[in-house]
């Protein structure tokens, strides 16, 4: 498949700046997604989360990885269905995330059943694991 880009992002999430935590869908293929974030100086989080030493907070991160696992039922929903976050089983913080990385998010639909699905996540950076979560979430009609 072509990557899905900005637009493609934006016409499948609800969220909008700064919310949108996914910049690009680099694949998906049989409930399994990589898709990327591109973290920059200009994040609105960074002037508040440790100033001297810039880190992209793990609840954040968690929420990309939340959000790239919307695109594991890509193709699969009606238009206009959401995904709201019902839980979160095993984050693990590993790495920090700090300005200038490239946040590569991985999720895999383990199910998905009357409209209650988990997918299992990590997020990298440089091919080093920065988290792993594993996210329950409820799918509806906005």
């Amino acid at each position: 498949m072509e990557p899905l880009l900005i637009q493609d992002v934006l016409a499948t999430l609800p969220h909008r700046f700064p919310f949108v935590l996914v910049d690009r869908v680099l694949s998906v293929e049989n409930g399994v997604v990589h898709a990327i974030k591109n973290v920059t100086i200009n994040e609105p989080f960074f002037p508040g989360h440790f100033p001297q030493e810039p880190v992209m907070p793990g609840v954040l991160i968690t929420e990309a990885l939340a959000q790239a696992s919307m695109f594991c039922l890509h193709g699969q929903t009606e238009p206009g269905t959401v995904g709201y976050l019902a839980g979160i089983e095993g984050a693990r913080f590993k790495r920090k995330v700090i300005p200038g990385d490239q946040l590569h998010l991985h999720a895999k639909l383990e199910f998905l059943r009357r409209g209650l699905g988990k997918t299992t996540c990590r997020a990298e950076v440089d091919g080093v694991v920065a988290a792993e979560a594993t996210i329950l979430f409820a799918v509806a009609k906005s």
